[in-house]
């Protein structure tokens, strides 16, 4: 018997599939012509990174826009760092952003004729490539242990060459066969490495989808392909579950360009045909003037829970994503005034090669944006929530009157241009809290405002018991209501014609703006509001004179 295939049977004893065997049982997908076929593969090693979420919104995009495949692939084979639950919590916050695959892992089921999609249940598949690579020489069984390969490093470092296992250092790359075989037999523990045939002295040539055309160094290092567990490496697994799943562009960040000579050695040792590669820019941060790729330790913005848990609306956060992906995206949005990703045509072309710089100012904007832009009825149930997970308050303040709760957010919301106060979820309370009277009265409690050195106390109670004495919110319309306001503000020498204020103002104590604000701040307790007739009509009559009440003994005390 060939020495090769007796030392790859006593490995693999049970492995009698082929190569051949698993072309057949996935067989190329049927596809219209430019159809990309693109993957999300995360680890189950904690939460959802927004650069993992960067990169998955990319994919689909892609996939969709063609009328392609996405599919989400579990690589679960890091069992040391992999956190119980945190797979299928991925999937779940994907779906939180409407990035919903076509196949693969969805937490609890799995859908589509390539899996296994976790790559724990994919070992038949690595054994038979593997088996087949060792009986034609591609890969061989490495009995270094951890002593060999730190005085490994110790003289390359000594040397000043390259560190890795390679060339001379490979130690049992030409270990005779039946030396390895008697090692096995004795139970010598093993890994299973690549050989390569590269030299790191030649270049390769490798287009990029963003980048262009490249010329890396290529790989020449035996990499280890199966670990002494018998899982797979990530590169090796890489390779074989890209091909057997047709993966036709493979969307991943720019960390993983050193690593593409590896990938590209091992698709064409295996004769398997090479996908596309796009390598998408990094997300960065400013960090004491040096830029830095978001970290998971040291950013709050590196999880895709904080956006989560502070209440951006999910499509916020993927058009803005979108504006770092396409440098053409924002002047869509200005000339469109679209912001359904559906209708915006992706294009590789015009990602930047650069990391962008994460601005959660212009996050901000277009969560405000986005929130406009609903119904009452639409920002009121989603609040509502967010509310039940992430803050009581708000969930409480709710439940008080749902009806009202729609009101107060449809404030100016039905205008041509509404109102933008909110960029998440998290922002409506605090803006929206002096409605509820136990809130009003703490406010009250702590609130210092000064107006202009002639609107004195008394003329403050003066006005706000005229006001008190008149219809006050007792009109159809905001115009008689602020004819009203303008009349008792005469009254106690407002100007209510701006154009005479400008021309003599010291001959009046204030302008209707003035007097508008005594209201503003009795009412609210803050001189910047919604539209004060608006509030008031939601607050009623009798809550309207219990605040005026309660202002005129907080100025008097």
């Amino acid at each position: 018997m060939n020495k090769n295939i007796e030392l790859a049977n006593l490995i693999f004893p049970d492995v009698k599939l082929t190569i051949a065997d698993l072309e057949d049982k996935y067989p190329s997908r049927e596809l219209k012509e430019g159809a990309k076929v693109t993957r999300f593969a995360p680890s189950p090693t904690g939460f959802l990174h927004t650069g993992s979420l960067f990169t998955s919104l990319v994919a689909y995009k892609i996939s969709k826009d063609t009328g392609g495949i996405f599919y989400i692939r579990l690589e679960d084979t890091d069992t040391k760092r992999e956190i119980e639950g945190s797979g299928i919590k991925l999937i779940d916050q994907l779906k939180a952003f409407n990035i919903i695959p076509n196949e693969g892992f969805l937490g609890d089921k799995e859908i589509g004729n390539y899996g296994p999609y976790k790559q724990s249940l994919r070992k038949e598949i690595y054994d038979t490539v593997i088996k087949e690579m060792i009986i034609n020489d591609l890969a061989y069984p490495c009995f270094a242990s951890e002593d060999d390969l730190t005085k490994l490093r110790e003289e390359q470092t000594k040397n000043k060459e390259i560190p890795g296992y390679y060339g001379k250092y490979a130690i049992y790359r030409n270990l005779d066969i039946e030396k390895a075989i008697e090692y096995i037999k004795e139970g010598r523990p093993y890994v299973i490495r690549f050989k390569s045939k590269g030299n790191h002295l030649n270049k390769i040539k490798v287009h990029d989808e963003i980048r262009g055309d490249l010329e890396l160094t290529e790989n020449d290092q035996d990499i280890v392909i199966m670990k002494s567990d018998g899982l797979p490496t990530y590169h090796f697994a890489h390779v074989v579950d890209d091909h057997f799943m047709h993966t036709n562009l493979i969307t991943r960040g720019e960390e993983w360009l050193s690593s593409l000579p590896i990938h590209v050695e091992l698709f064409n040792a295996l004769h398997f045909k090479l996908p596309k590669y796009a390598h998408l820019p990094v997300i960065m941060k400013l960090d004491n003037g040096n830029r830095r790729k978001l970290s998971k330790r040291k950013d709050k913005e590196a999880s895709v829970d904080y956006f989560l848990s502070e209440g951006y609306e999910p499509s916020s956060i993927l058009v803005y994503l979108m504006t770092i992906a396409n440098s053409n995206y924002e002047d869509y949005l200005v000339t469109s005034k679209n912001y359904d990703l559906d209708s915006f045509k992706f294009n590789l072309k015009k990602m930047s090669l650069d990391g962008a710089l994460f601005d959660e100012v212009k996050l901000s904007y277009y969560g405000k944006e986005i929130l406009s832009k609903m119904t009452k009825e639409e920002i009121a149930s989603k609040s509502y929530k967010w509310a039940k997970t992430y803050s009581s308050e708000l969930k409480e303040f709710i439940e008080k009157d749902y009806n009202r709760y729609e009101r107060i957010l449809n404030i100016e919301r039905e205008k041509k241009n509404p109102r933008k106060d909110y960029a998440k979820y998290s922002d409506i309370y605090e803006i929206i809290k002096f409605f509820d009277h136990d809130e009003y009265i703490k406010l009250l409690d702590n609130l210092d405002f000064k107006f202009k050195e002639k609107i004195t106390n008394e003329i403050i109670i003066n006005f706000l018991n005229l006001y008190k004495e008149s219809n006050m919110i007792d009109y159809e319309s905001e115009n008689d209501w602020f004819n009203n306001v303008k009349e008792i503000a005469k009254k106690v020498e407002f100007c209510t014609d701006n154009k005479l204020f400008k021309a003599n103002p010291d001959a009046y104590i204030g302008n209707i703006n003035d007097a508008c604000e005594i209201l503003r701040v009795t009412l609210v307790t803050r001189n910047v509001t919604p539209n004060l007739f608006e509030i008031m009509k939601i607050l009623g009559k009798e809550e309207v004179i219990n605040r005026i009440n309660l202002y005129i003994e907080h100025i008097n005390k």
